[in-house]
């Protein structure tokens, strides 16, 4: 199982969660982070072995990313190339590639809900580099665009994040939306591990073939929350390991 973080968003936990997780998303400049922070995370992903992967959003750092803009697909595009272009470039110098692309916040939930809009937005992605996997949200719009792209795809499930019925992501504007207890969250993730499910908000049980878990840099305890899981996976016999991407097309 891979477990994966956001990281260079300036939650001051970057250095501990690169001791635990095993891959990096680094915000590259849109909802957060800047050519400074990018080179930090990653050349402590490269000192630590941590696999890097871009994490692009909205460009709105007053709202971090997390409500939608208004913008043409064109408009999109350029966005998140412009972002890809500036953590690519720094990922060169440093020495360690970008290998996957993981969207933000309100970006990565409308991708999520409009295959279209993901098909828009992961092929502004492939014309920068078609071997660039998508660390997408499973079953969601979000993986079926890749696939139809024939984009390499990581399946990836939330940590501390509820969800509905149909598997999306409960809105952050819903009371519960996050859970902060650290022991549901240790729960829920050895359950999606061993048996490949998660319980949504009305007790539905959602069947999952995610091999990442998101653990979110700026939950109130990310570095605890993400140490007690990593330990219980481990206590499970489960390995922690950057996940392998699927390869082909639907």
């Amino acid at each position: 199982m891979d477990l994966n973080a956001d990281l260079g968003e300036g939650m001051g936990s970057d250095d501990d969660l690169l001791s635990i997780v095993s891959s990096a998303s680094i915000a590259c400049g849109g909802h957060a982070g800047d050519a400074a922070t990018i080179r930090h995370v990653l050349k402590l992903c490269k000192a630590r072995g941590v696999k890097a992967g871009a994490h692009p959003g909205y460009a709105d750092r007053q709202r971090f990313g997390r409500f939608r803009l208004d913008l043409t697909q064109e408009q999109m595009q350029g966005q998140i190339q412009e972002q890809l272009f500036l953590v690519r470039f720094i990922a060169e110098e440093v020495g360690l590639p970008i290998s996957y692309v993981k969207l933000h916040g309100a970006l990565a939930n409308q991708a999520a809900e409009s295959l279209e809009f993901a098909v828009g937005i992961f092929a502004g992605i492939e014309a920068i580099d078609p071997k660039l996997a998508i660390l997408a949200l499973d079953n969601s719009e979000q993986v079926r665009a890749a696939q139809a792209l024939g984009l390499p795809v990581i399946r990836e499930a939330y940590a501390d994040r509820t969800y509905t019925a149909d598997g999306m992501l409960v809105s952050r504007a819903e009371p519960g939306a996050v859970i902060h207890n650290m022991d549901a969250v240790v729960e829920r993730c050895v359950r999606l591990a061993k048996t490949g499910e998660i319980i949504a908000v009305d007790g539905t049980v959602l069947r999952s073939s995610a091999r990442s878990i998101c653990l979110h840099g700026d939950t109130p305890g990310a570095v605890d929350m993400a140490r007690e899981v990593r330990d219980a996976l481990e206590g499970e016999d489960i390995t922690i390991a950057a996940a392998l991407p699927e390869t082909g097309v639907l």
